[in-house]
C-alpha cells in the first residue's frame, strides 16, 4: 500500500492516488451492491413516523444502497464517525475494522486475500465504497464532515482527494478532545480531527453559516458613553499592504495628523471612512487624537467565520460525551467512544439549515440524532432538521442507537434521579429486507409497483422519484429533463393477471405467448424501438420479442417479429428514443444474467419542445398535423 503520484489531469498538479491490496475489488463494488427493500418495524418507532426521521439498522453498505432511491441528492450534511482503526484487536466499535461482520463482508468482497490483509487495507477496502455511495446522497451546496484521528487521518485525506476530488476541500479542524494533560504516551494525545469537503466549495462558503457569538466573546462589547446603539468596542482600521487609494492622511478632532504604519494602509477608501466618520463610526480614543479605529455593534454582529481550532470550551470533550451516555443510560460502558453532543450540534450549525437532511452511516450511539432533535426543540418554530442513522450491529442499533434517541425524544429518568424533558420529536426505525431482484435475475414476487418505480426512476435519471408520483397508479414515473420515464409492469392499478392488460398489451401478451416455445428451457425479454429518423411525427413504436433457447447442441437464438406495430405513448412525440422493455420478470422467464433488459420493464422517450401542447391535445384526441389518433389504454 504505497501513495504514488499520477498526472491523469496537467491541471490538478500531480495529484497523489492511493494503491493498496484489495482496491481492484472494492473501486466498483458500489455499482454490484444490489438495491434492498426496507422494511419497517414499527414496534420499534418512537413518536410521530412521519417526522421524515429514520434508522436503519443493517449492513451500511447495502443500507446506503438501498436508500439512494429515496434520498439521493438530498442530503445537506453527511456526518460520520468511522471506525479509527488504532489497531487494538479487542473489538471495539470505534476503534478498528477486525469487527466480524466488517470480516465477513471482506471475505466476500476482496476474496481469500481478505483473510491475511494489513490492518490499513481492510480499513481502506472497508471505507471506499460507502464513501463513494455517500458522494450521491449530497445536494448541490451539501458537505460531508469526517471524525478521524492520526491513526487514518493521512490515508483518509488522500481517499476522499481520490474519491470527492481535492478541489472539493474545505478543512481539516483540529477538535481539542481533553482538558487534562495526558501523558501516556511520548508526547501527549489530546486532539482529533474533522475532515470536511464540500460538493461546491464556493456556494459551501456562501452557504454555511457563522458561528454564533456566546456571552463570553460578548464580554469585550461594552458602552462606556451610553451610546442608544448599545455596546460596542473599537476595531483597527488598518489592513496588511500597500494600496494607493488607502494611503491617504485622517486628521483627529483635536488635530493630530495620522497617516497608516509602515507595511499597512486603511482598511478602507476614503470616500467610505467618511461615510462612517459622519454617522458617528470612527473612535479617535479618550482624548480624540488617538488612532482612528472604527466602532463595531454588537448587534451589528452576526457571529464568526468558523476556523479550523475547535476547542473542548465551545464543544465539548470525550468526557462530558461519557457523562452524557451515564445521563441517559445510568453506565458509562454502555457505549465506549461517544462524542459530545455539543460538536455535533456545531457542525449541523455550520452545515445546515432548519429544514435539511442529515445522514449519519456508522450511527453508534445515536449522538447525530440527539444532536438533531435538540436543535429542533430549541427553535420550535422553524422547520425541523431531520436526520437517517444507519447502524450495522444489531444490538447496538436496538439498545444504545434507537434507544437514545427515544429517551431524549420522549423525556427519561436520569442517572441522578432527575426528569428529564423530552426534546420532542419522532422516527421511523426500519430494517433491509429482501434484494430486488433474486439469484436468477427475476424480479421478487415480493416487490411492489412502488417500490421497483422508485428503482427505475432512479437508474434512470439519478435522482429519487418525486414523492407525488410514488402513489400515482399510472405507468408514468415522470418528466426528467425532457424524457418521459414510464414503467409497464404486471401489477400496477391492481391488476396482477398475466392477462390484465397492464403489462403492454393483450395483443403483445397473446403474441409473445404463442412465440414461445418451452418457456422452462429459455428466457425472455423484449426490446420496443422507435424510428431512428428525427423527423418521426407519430409515437408508433414497433415490437420486436426474442425467443432465446439455451441447445447444447447449437445454442441459436430464434428472433420473431411481432406482425403489428402498436401506439403505447400517444401523448408524446418520440425523437431517436431507445427504449429496452425487460419481460422475464412477468412472462415467465428464467434468465440467469442479472442484465438490465431481463429485470425492468420501463420506457424512456425524449419528449418534443411540443409535449405540452400534444399532452393537452390528447383530451380531444387530436394530433398534431390534423391526424386523427384515438388514445391507447395501457
Amino acid at each position: 500500500m504505497v501513495p504514488h503520484r499520477v498526472a491523469s489531469n496537467p491541471n490538478l498538479n500531480f495529484m497523489p492516488t492511493l494503491n493498496w491490496i484489495g482496491k481492484e475489488a472494492v473501486v466498483k463494488h458500489h455499482l454490484e451492491v444490489p438495491f434492498h427493500l426496507l422494511k419497517d418495524v414499527p414496534d420499534l418507532a418512537c413518536g410521530d413516523p412521519g417526522t421524515g426521521n429514520l434508522i436503519v439498522q443493517g449492513d451500511n453498505l447495502v443500507a446506503l444502497k438501498a436508500l439512494l432511491p429515496h434520498y439521493a441528492g438530498q442530503v445537506k450534511c453527511v456526518c460520520i464517525d468511522p471506525p479509527y482503526n488504532t489497531g487494538n484487536e479487542g473489538w471495539a466499535y470505534n476503534d478498528n475494522v477486525n469487527s466480524p461482520l466488517i470480516r465477513e463482508w471482506l471475505g466476500k468482497v476482496v476474496g481469500k486475500e481478505g483473510e491475511t490483509l494489513d490492518r490499513h487495507d481492510r480499513w481502506l477496502c472497508m471505507m471506499y465504497p460507502r464513501l463513494a455511495l455517500l458522494k450521491q446522497f449530497l445536494s448541490e451546496d451539501g458537505s460531508i464532515w469526517i471524525h478521524m484521528d492520526d491513526s487514518e487521518i493521512g490515508l483518509l485525506r488522500v481517499l476522499m482527494d481520490e474519491i470527492f476530488g481535492s478541489h472539493r476541500f474545505i478543512a481539516c479542524n483540529v477538535w481539542q478532545k481533553r482538558y487534562s494533560r495526558e501523558n501516556r504516551d511520548a508526547i501527549g494525545d489530546v486532539h482529533e480531527y474533522l475532515l470536511v469537503y464540500a460538493m461546491n466549495p464556493d456556494r459551501f462558503k456562501n452557504v454555511r453559516n457563522r458561528v454564533p457569538i456566546d456571552e463570553e466573546q460578548a464580554r469585550v462589547y461594552t458602552n462606556p458613553n451610553n451610546d442608544e446603539k448599545g455596546r460596542w468596542q473599537s476595531v483597527s482600521m488598518t489592513a496588511q499592504g500597500y494600496r494607493p487609494n488607502q494611503m491617504y492622511e485622517i486628521i483627529a478632532p483635536n488635530g493630530r495628523r495620522h497617516l497608516p504604519p509602515e507595511g499597512r494602509c486603511w482598511s478602507t477608501i476614503e470616500s467610505e471612512y467618511l461615510k462612517h466618520r459622519a454617522h458617528g463610526r470612527i473612535h479617535f480614543g479618550k482624548d480624540g487624537n488617538g488612532v482612528p479605529r472604527i466602532i463595531r455593534y454588537l448587534s451589528d454582529v452576526s457571529g464568526f467565520v468558523p476556523w479550523t481550532w475547535w476547542t473542548h470550551e465551545e464543544v465539548g470533550h470525550t468526557d462530558e460525551a461519557r457523562k452524557e451516555i451515564q445521563s441517559i443510560f445510568g453506565t458509562q460502558t454502555a457505549f465506549d467512544t461517544p462524542k459530545p453532543t455539543r460538536i455535533l450540534e456545531r457542525i449541523l450549525q455550520i452545515a445546515t439549515n432548519p429544514g435539511d437532511l442529515i445522514l449519519d452511516s456508522f450511527a453508534g450511539s445515536g449522538t447525530t440524532g440527539h444532536a438533531v432533535l435538540k436543535m429542533n426543540s430549541a427553535a420550535k418554530e422553524a422547520d425541523a432538521r431531520r436526520f437517517i442513522l444507519v447502524e450495522m450491529e444489531a444490538k447496538i442499533a436496538t439498545d444504545i442507537t434507537r434507544e437514545r434517541v427515544k429517551r431524549v425524544a420522549g423525556g427519561y429518568t436520569n442517572a441522578k434521579g432527575a426528569q428529564a424533558e423530552g426534546l420532542g420529536g419522532g422516527f421511523r426505525y426500519v430494517t433491509l429486507g429482501d434484494a430486488l431482484f433474486d439469484e436468477t435475475g427475476q424480479i421478487r414476487n415480493t416487490v411492489r409497483f412502488a417500490e421497483l418505480a422508485r428503482h427505475v426512476y432512479f437508474t434512470e435519471t439519478g435522482e429519487p422519484l418525486p414523492k407525488e408520483r410514488v402513489s400515482a397508479k399510472t405507468p408514468l414515473l415522470g418528466i426528467h429533463r425532457g424524457k418521459a420515464i414510464y414503467l409497464l409492469y404486471n401489477g400496477i392499478l391492481s391488476d396482477r393477471s398475466i392477462g390484465g392488460g397492464n403489462a403492454l398489451c393483450i395483443r403483445w401478451i397473446t403474441a409473445s405467448n404463442q412465440a414461445r416455445a418451452t418457456p422452462a428451457s429459455r428466457s425472455s425479454w423484449g426490446i420496443l424501438r422507435s424510428s431512428h429518423d428525427t423527423n418521426l411525427t407519430t409515437s408508433q413504436f414497433s415490437l420486436t420479442s426474442m425467443s432465446r433457447r439455451r441447445s447444447a447442441t447449437s445454442g441459436s437464438s430464434r428472433v420473431t417479429t411481432l406482425p403489428s406495430t402498436t401506439s403505447i405513448i400517444p401523448e408524446f412525440r418520440a425523437f431517436s428514443a431507445r427504449v429496452s422493455v425487460g419481460m422475464s420478470s412477468f412472462l415467465g422467464g428464467n434468465g440467469r444474467r442479472h442484465s438490465w433488459p431481463a429485470l425492468i420493464s420501463s420506457i424512456t422517450c425524449r419528449v418534443s419542445r411540443h409535449e405540452q401542447r400534444l399532452r393537452r391535445e390528447r383530451a380531444t384526441g387530436q394530433a398534431v398535423g390534423g391526424t386523427q389518433r384515438r388514445p391507447v389504454s395501457l
